[in-house]
């Protein structure tokens, strides 16, 4: 199986107030179509790392490596286009802008990306929304839709470039049992088709169903624990 990620021996500090070391020799890899679940307790560094293997945060030292690319270094604007292009995000809070119909807020990764014409990405985007069973939706403003809706609304909205990686940071955090189970099923849906999964969660019951868990403890991993 393929290697798509790699971090090697990071470290990451915050500075304000005081200098605390937050992330403490961080080494790991994760294969080509792995569902992997980050956990530990709150401040223990996992939404932390999250930031950096997406990129958003630069600020650390060691390497990252995604899809044979050191991601380490390269600057702002090109890692702006890495992230449209290999990248999808979920979030706890899904950050669609409300003003917009559900099938405008999923194309919107794509018209900026700029690759496709866009009725291609207007066919593109209703192809996810049917995936998230969605589709129905599309012309409705997602200010208008449920908790759940709107977060299957921003998986199809990650999935619209096609990224190798989606990266959740609690994607599931605000929602009940029953839309926590679609949001599971869908992920691994999605892992088996080789899109590699990499989420952030409290949610015990969630983590032990993924391939592998990686248990963050005060800024370290002590150990990697596959799922059986």
């Amino acid at each position: 199986m393929k290697e798509i990620l790699r971090v090697d021996n990071v470290n990451k500090h915050f500075y304000e107030p005081e200098d605390f070391h937050v992330l403490k020799d961080i080494s790991f890899s994760i294969q080509h179509g792995e569902f992997v679940s980050l956990i530990g307790k709150s401040g223990s560094g996992k939404s932390t790392l999250l930031y950096l293997l997406s990129t958003l945060d630069t600020d650390y030292q060691g390497t990252i490596s995604i899809n044979d690319t050191v991601v380490t270094g390269l600057s702002q604007n090109a890692l702006a286009k890495f992230r449209n292009e290999y990248i999808g995000f979920v979030f706890q809070f899904h950050f669609l802008l409300p003003e917009f119909t559900v099938l405008e807020n999923v194309m919107m990764p794509a018209l900026k990306l700029k690759k496709y014409s866009r009725n291609n990405i207007e066919e593109m985007a209703m192809q996810k929304l049917e995936l998230m069973g969605m589709d129905s939706y599309a012309k409705k403003l997602s200010s208008k839709l449920s908790g759940g809706q709107q977060q299957r609304v921003a998986i199809a909205r990650a999935l619209i470039n096609e990224p190798l990686i989606i990266m959740a940071d609690e994607p599931t955090g605000n929602l009940d049992s029953a839309n926590t189970e679609i949001v599971f099923d869908i992920f691994q849906k999605l892992s088996q088709k080789g899109n590699t999964i990499i989420t952030v969660t409290h949610d015990a019951d969630f983590a032990k169903r993924a391939d592998r868990i990686i248990e963050m403890v005060d800024g370290k991993i002590p150990a990697v624990k596959e799922v059986v």
